[in-house]
């Protein structure tokens, strides 16, 4: 069956930056084993698939994968998807306002909420459905620094230190004392399995030394073993993220923003904003922001 498909850059309003995303629509006969295969085909970090809703309220299913496996949850398929939808089904209302969008994903109901300005790129938003909690401990510090190629000395900075967080998919968070550290990071693999305990280990390594002044974070995120060796920008690790900056930042009540600068190591500059509602010194609610430009599409015969 021919199928419509698109490409997006997300996390960036340029063209050829950002995390590179590939949406095929009408997918509602297609069962698991073909998704992930033609994920494997697309062999970008994330393909999403999009079905009708089981709830009919809502606009979409979104099934992401990965070019080995499927996922709960993502930011980067999350904001491209609803962009997508919002450009083609709705393109003059988001001229005019702001729409919701409501994707079904594994780990819940999204609702984002997409806006597109007269000469600006198409931007979305989305709460997130479940709040970052630990989930595990890390290795040590010296575990850590063999995994990522670096030096002991390199990991951690101020009152930084590694940690595993989850806002629907784990990642083990290792910050590193200077921005130079971050660029020398590379998985050697014959250490990397013994970073755990997520599944599928998939590292978010971040400095508070950013390239952009205007900047708060700068990251790298390395997930070998899900097929990506290097991720240009991961919504899901930056939700998780939030809730490192309450760990260690300790944020006042209110609301904080927070622009994550990730795949610049790469040649692909992107952009992803996290937002922060704090009460009673408690985080109550987040969500991730981003731009997303619509670059190629197709069809594909599957």
């Amino acid at each position: 069956m021919r199928r419509r498909y698109f490409i997006l850059d997300v996390f960036t309003g340029e063209p050829l930056a950002g995390n590179p995303l590939a949406v095929v629509r009408d997918c509602d006969d297609l069962n698991t084993a073909r998704m992930q295969a033609v994920a494997a085909e697309f062999n970008l970090s994330e393909t999403v698939f999009l079905q009708s809703p089981r709830d009919p309220v809502n606009t979409a299913r979104a099934r992401i994968f990965t070019p080995r496996r499927e996922l709960p949850f993502a930011g980067h398929p999350t904001i491209g998807a609803a962009v997508l939808i919002g450009l083609v089904d709705a393109g003059k209302m988001i001229a005019a306002q702001p729409v919701d969008i409501v994707l079904e994903e594994q780990v819940g109901d999204l609702r984002c909420t997409v806006r597109h300005q007269k000469d600006k790129p198409a931007r979305a938003m989305f709460m997130l459905p479940r709040l970052p909690e630990r989930v595990g401990e890390p290795p040590d510090r010296a575990v850590l620094a063999r995994a990522l190629s670096l030096a002991p000395d390199d990991i951690g900075f101020e009152n930084h230190a590694p940690g595993v967080w989850s806002a629907g998919v784990g990642f083990t968070f290792v910050p590193v004392a200077s921005r130079d550290a971050l660029a020398r990071a590379k998985p050697d693999m014959a250490h990397w399995s013994l970073i755990g305990p997520v599944d599928h280990p998939a590292v978010y390594v971040y400095s508070n030394e950013t390239l952009n002044e205007a900047h708060h974070v700068t990251a790298r995120m390395f997930a070998p073993s899900l097929g990506v060796a290097e991720d240009p920008a991961t919504g899901s690790a930056a939700a998780a993220f939030a809730g490192v900056c309450m760990a260690f930042e300790g944020p006042p009540d209110g609301e904080h923003t927070i622009v994550i600068e990730q795949g610049y190591d790469m040649g692909r500059p992107s952009q992803i904003v996290l937002g922060l509602h704090v009460e009673q010194g408690a985080l109550t609610g987040a969500s991730i922001g981003g731009a997303a430009v619509l670059i190629a599409e197709g069809h594909i015969e599957i």
